[in-house]
């Protein structure tokens, strides 16, 4: 779903018989739908299609509940909304950005002792 938007993540992969020109124009046009990513061997496919296949999936489910839970607690829908999209676009980025393991980021947010 991502990649109707531009920020798409596509795996792919192509047969020593394919030229170096030819593996540029197919990575010219993946890169239409967002990012692409070259991998040496088919096996790695499979493997990425259970990550970034079903990932969407995962992360709308996310935001669906964190959405949910600031309206059970009385946010108006469209300022839950406008939080937990801002909060998963942000941290997506900070990962990316900094480069840094998302458990270390977490760590960064969260304490022992449940406040800052």
């Amino acid at each position: 779903m991502p990649a109707q938007i531009g920020e798409g993540m596509t795996v792919w992969t192509a047969t020593p018989e394919v030229s170096e020109r030819q593996k540029e124009q197919v990575k010219s046009i993946l890169a239409a739908c967002g990012e692409e990513l070259y991998v040496a061997g088919e096996k790695y496919i499979d493997m990425a299609t259970a990550v970034n296949g079903s990932g969407p999936a995962y992360v709308f489910l996310i935001i669906e509940t964190l959405i949910d839970a600031g309206v059970h607690i009385g946010l108006p829908r469209a300022i839950a909304e406008k939080l937990v999209l801002q909060t998963v676009i942000g941290s997506a980025r900070s990962v990316k950005v900094t480069g840094k393991h998302p458990a270390e980021l977490k760590n960064m947010v969260t304490s022992p002792v449940g406040h800052h």
